[in-house]
């Protein structure tokens, strides 16, 4: 299979089966192998005072070790099944969809029950939150992952294959845990944080304007070419003010991490800031149709 062909196999797999809890039980996900292995590294590596350098390293090390896989696996004569099979692993729509989801439904028992399920897709303190907090954050969840759990992987799967999405989702993965600018990880994960902002730099565009194109909405294009910069991420802000623009919410703006509240300013702050769970299934909604877009537009340029 060609990669394109690989690549719309592998979004309807994921969006068919999602993440079958039974298997992951079974053996290990890919994703969380991932995880230990920049776990073992962070322990090895991260001490002394050339942290840089160890953090350099430490990716160099991984990324070298997942591109040989990759393409050990992309080598193997089996008409690249396998390869749209791990592929539609290392996407998560559905299983976005239903994490975020959640968070509606719990808040439809209890503002404690909405808390739970939404810590569970963001990483921020949710002890403090209300209902409004609680919904926006989901919101900015969904948003920022549609991004980077679809059309970048789904980006870097259509360059260059099996290794590009592996390539990817490392180095995703490792922003995620070493990434931060505390007085651990500030020199160790710099390098994982900065190389996973330039490899969403495009992906996060395209997002945001499959979104826009989903809906048909030239109000979203304007309002998302306005205020994706407000955003503290160079990347999370096209997709957030995009979903924003189309759901009618104002996301963002003042939140609280590790104890300290943001003076972060609302993207699309004209929407509405008196959020429902309603605002949430409408968001997911969102993504759906986006999705289905994006899609439909690569069995066209198949066919063609």
């Amino acid at each position: 299979m060609t990669h394109l062909e690989i690549l719309i196999f592998a979004l309807v797999l994921d969006a068919l089966i999602g993440e079958p809890e039974n298997l992951w039980h079974r053996i290990p996900h890919p994703a969380a192998l991932m995880g230990h292995a920049i776990s073992r590294l962070d322990t090895l590596l991260n001490k002394g005072t050339q942290r840089r350098i160890a953090g350099v390293l430490a990716l160099s090390i991984l990324l070298v070790v997942t591109a040989t896989i990759g393409i050990l696996i992309a080598c193997l004569p089996d008409f690249g099944i396998i390869e749209a099979l791990f592929a539609a692993v290392l996407l998560a729509q559905k299983s976005l969809t239903q994490h975020v989801s959640a968070v509606a439904r719990g808040l439809e028992i209890s503002l404690s029950e909405g808390r739970n399920r939404v810590a569970m897709v963001v990483g921020r303190d949710v002890k403090a939150l209300d209902e409004n907090g609680v919904t926006r954050s989901s919101i900015e969840s969904a948003a920022e992952n549609f991004s980077d759990g679809i059309i970048a992987p789904a980006f870097w799967l259509l360059l260059f294959g099996l290794p590009g999405i592996m390539i990817y989702k490392m180095i995703n993965t490792a922003d995620s845990m070493i990434g931060y600018r505390n007085e651990k990880y500030a020199e160790f994960g710099w390098t994982a944080a900065r190389l996973d902002d330039l490899v969403n730099y495009i992906p996060a565009r395209l997002t945001g304007l499959l979104i826009c194109a989903a809906h048909a909405s030239t109000y979203a294009f304007k309002v998302m070419m306005r205020d994706a910069n407000l955003h503290r991420s160079p990347n999370a802000g096209w997709p957030e003010a995009a979903t924003a623009a189309v759901t009618g919410v104002a996301i963002s703006g003042p939140r609280t991490y590790e104890g300290f509240l943001t003076d972060d300013p609302f993207v699309h702050a004209e929407g509405r800031r008196d959020l429902i769970p309603a605002d949430i299934d409408h968001a997911v909604n969102a993504l759906w149709r986006s999705w289905a877009l994006l899609v439909s537009l690569l069995i066209l340029v198949w066919v063609l």
